[in-house]
């Protein structure tokens, strides 16, 4: 009877990908990624030195987002040369090593929004990754972090954003569950962030207008919620204006306050006023405002309208292209990777490989330091549960994403430091009193879901209480100092001093060893190899020291471990040399030279001892006769095997090494060519062992047994074990001599072990 269906396609129904949607190309519902027939072609018109239309827009028909970009973007003494040059040769320029940045930039300010989103089409995946990696502004990338949790709990904010601080973050940025809560979690994060170093920047992202009140009391020391939107429908609906939007970064800036503005594919088409323009047209049209604005750059790469983008063909390499366009413009670019747009991790993690490889100035503008369902702008590109996995992709491909490991037996210190921090402050200000139990419930607590802390209304009243009574980032200094906190105090004091210098107002600016680092003293100097930003031995050392590193020592210390524990069970007595033997139903076990003498339990954690006790026994309910030979010539597997068999009365032997792997040969084979093997040693259980033995019995009395299959489900057996198992076998071939001689050896139950 023929099936009504593959059933791989049930196997496909239960992958995580199944969950992620994706829309139909539909440029005239605005599902377009790059091109679209509502988009139009780039042109530009100069008058009198002034920008007279542009991409088909004659100046009287300008709207508010031409008008803004054509009177502060474009730059009339290059538009026309600009303009001019063919998009293809502009693309190929981006890609090409021998170019400078700085000649791109200058160019970049003479071209509109179609020519800017027309040049980078022409780009695929990875020549947009690469360009991106000439063009960005800064030349040592960073990274930033969300420090949320469901609870707005500040014990738990102070606590995470010291561990955010200590992974390397560049920048934490907090939002809350209840918009009331804002100033308690500006403090909560502005304490734990000082904590262990000085200099991460912080933003507490909330309404605009409180937002600036928050960074005015001195409590954040970056914005990048600032949105701009690519239709003037859509700025309307927030009942802004390009204008409006200037004015408040003008107003961030003149506090000492970075500022960056917020876009991002997808956007508009949420809104539902795209135009049915292009994605990438109207992201394109975004970041020449920003650029107008005069701000240090943008927050773009999809960001909330990430996921929508990301179900449309050709959405993610679009996420990629409008963050060339931002650099291009000499924008510093936090470059998305928020947003979660999927729920396969392999298209999490084929999404964040080009940012990793090319650097950014910020890789994540809000990774999530905290578990995904902590995380109060919902779920980022990559979560706390992920942390260690991009930790292993930085030292895999030896590229700086910006974050260092931490020691376990750090983490737990700098949590409590930073809860004891906050709880001084909140005791000191007279805000809340934190008992023992709630400050013990949050230090080893992986997420709100493991705490024992504030409820969300108990911090409604403690952050009332703070913008009420006008507490400012100078109260909260005091206190810390007042409690003892004084390195912690140093450390928000230094950061408030460098707002007054405005020195991070540059673009790209980070703080790193206490000092300011950006576009300016940290320029993108790439020109092809051996220029723009390597990872030294230092960070290289860094990067490489994830935890549980396999070294020689520490096996043979665990193996040395075990044998004291375990290897009285396994007694080998030596009987002298060992020569052909002449029973036509012997089978020969040929063991390797560090079998039960430095190694004495499989890589699947069966004591040897059992192991060779099974086979024996499997050999005898074969019809076999069992004889042991320690092999001292060679410790590879078929060699073992074949060895074993030409000194079987038979013509049978086993192979087998102290980590598991085992083979039955027979002595007229070619080496490589044995009977059966079983290669598969961590999933190699006993009753195989006891199968393996049977069935080389049956081999020896001329018989075909079945052959034993060692079932496994798929597990990347190379990944988990290989490591530990090539350390291993070098014990096993240091103890190889040049043609020494197998010798008998027999089980010894009384005797000691060997």
């Amino acid at each position: 009877m023929r099936a009504n269906r593959w059933r791989r396609f049930s196997d496909w129904d239960e992958r995580p990908l199944r969950l992620d949607r994706f829309a139909a190309e539909d440029a005239e519902n605005g599902f377009a990624a790059f091109s679209s027939p509502a988009d139009p072609e780039p042109h530009v018109a100069v008058e009198a030195g002034r920008i007279a239309g542009m991409d088909g827009v004659a100046e009287a028909d300008f709207d508010m987002i031409d008008r803004f970009i054509a009177r502060y973007h474009l730059d009339p003494e290059i538009a026309s040369e600009a303009m001019a040059m063919p998009s293809p040769e502009i693309a190929r320029m981006l890609v090409d090593m021998t170019v400078p940045r700085e000649a791109l930039v200058r160019l970049a300010h003479g071209m509109t929004p179609a020519k800017l989103a027309e040049a980078v089409a022409e780009l695929n995946a990875l020549e947009i990754a690469f360009a991106y990696s000439k063009m960005r502004a800064r030349k040592t990338p960073g990274n930033q972090a969300h420090v949320t949790n469901a609870k707005d709990d500040p014990l738990q904010l102070a606590a995470d954003a010291a561990i955010a601080v200590a992974l390397g973050f560049d920048e934490i940025e907090t939002t809350m569950r209840v918009s009331r809560n804002a100033w308690s979690n500006a403090v909560a994060c502005c304490v734990g962030a000082a904590v262990g170093r000085a200099g991460t920047l912080f933003q507490c992202s909330s309404e605009e207008a409180e937002e600036l009140q928050i960074g005015m009391a001195g409590f954040s020391s970056y914005a990048e919620t600032v949105s701009v939107y690519g239709t003037e429908k859509s700025f309307v609906d927030g009942d802004d204006t390009p204008w409006s939007k200037a004015f408040l970064a003008a107003a961030y800036a003149s506090r000492g306050i970075k500022m960056r503005c917020t876009s991002g594919a997808g956007a508009e088409l949420l809104m539902g006023f795209h135009e049915r323009k292009s994605l990438l047209y109207l992201e394109a049209r975004c970041l020449c405002l920003q650029r107008a604005m005069g701000v240090q750059g943008t927050q773009n790469g999809g960001i909330d309208g990430a996921p929508l983008t990301a179900t449309v063909p050709g959405g993610m390499r679009e996420l990629m292209a409008e963050n060339l366009i931002a650099v291009w413009l000499d924008l510093e670019c936090a470059s998305g990777n928020d947003a979660r747009p999927t729920e396969s991790e392999i298209r999490v993690g084929a999404k964040i490989m080009p940012y990793l490889i090319a650097g950014s100035d910020l890789i994540c503008s809000g990774f999530g330091s905290i578990l995904k369902y902590d995380n109060s702008f919902n779920p980022s590109l990559l979560n706390g549960e992920e942390i260690e996995d991009y930790l292993v992709l930085q030292r895999d491909f030896e590229a700086d994403g910006g974050l260092t490991p931490i020691a376990e037996e750090d983490a737990l210190d700098l949590r409590v430091r930073a809860i004891d921090a906050i709880s001084a402050v909140f005791e000191e200000l007279g805000l809340a009193a934190p008992t023992a139990e709630m400050k013990g419930s949050v230090a080893a607590a992986s997420g709100s879901a493991d705490t024992e802390s504030f409820t969300p209304r108990e911090v409604v009243a403690i952050s009332e209480a703070i913008r009420a009574r006008g507490i400012t980032v100078v109260d909260v200094i005091r206190a810390l100092d007042a409690r003892g906190f004084r390195q912690e105090a140093e450390n928000l004091l230094q950061l408030v001093k460098l707002r007054i210098s405005g020195d991070y107002l540059q673009t790209s600016a980070i703080v790193r060893d206490g000092r300011v680092i950006s576009a300016i003293n940290d320029p993108n100097d790439y020109l092809g190899p051996g220029t723009g930003y390597r990872v030294d031995e230092a960070r290289r050392a860094e990067i490489a020291a994830i935890r549980d590193v396999l070294t020689r020592e520490t096996v043979i210390d665990q193996e040395e471990e075990y044998a004291r524990k375990a290897a009285t069970g396994l007694r080998l007595k030596t009987m002298g040399p060992a020569g052909r033997g002449e029973d036509p139903r012997e089978v020969t076990v040929g063991i390797s030279p560090a079998f039960g003498r430095k190694l004495f339990r499989t890589l699947g954690g069966l004591a040897l001892s059992d192991v060779l006790s099974e086979i024996v026994a499997g050999i005898a309910e074969g019809g076999g006769t069992a004889r042991l030979v320690r092999m001292g010539h060679t410790a590879d597997t078929s060699f073992l095997g074949l060895s074993a068999a030409r000194l079987s009365g038979s013509g049978v032997g086993i192979g087998l090494q102290a980590k598991g792997t085992a083979v039955i040969h027979h002595a007229d084979r070619l080496p490589h060519n044995n009977l059966e093997l079983f290669s598969n040693a961590p999933v190699t259980r006993l009753e195989h062992y006891r199968q393996l033995g049977f069935n080389a019995a049956r081999h020896a009395a001329g018989e075909i047994p079945d052959p034993v299959v060692v079932p496994t489900r798929g597990e990347a057996m190379g990944a988990r074990y290989h490591a530990r198992a090539a350390l291993i076998h070098a014990v096993e071939t240091s103890l190889v001599g040049d043609g020494a001689a197998p010798e008998d050896i027999a089980l010894d139950p009384e005797g000691p072990s060997t």
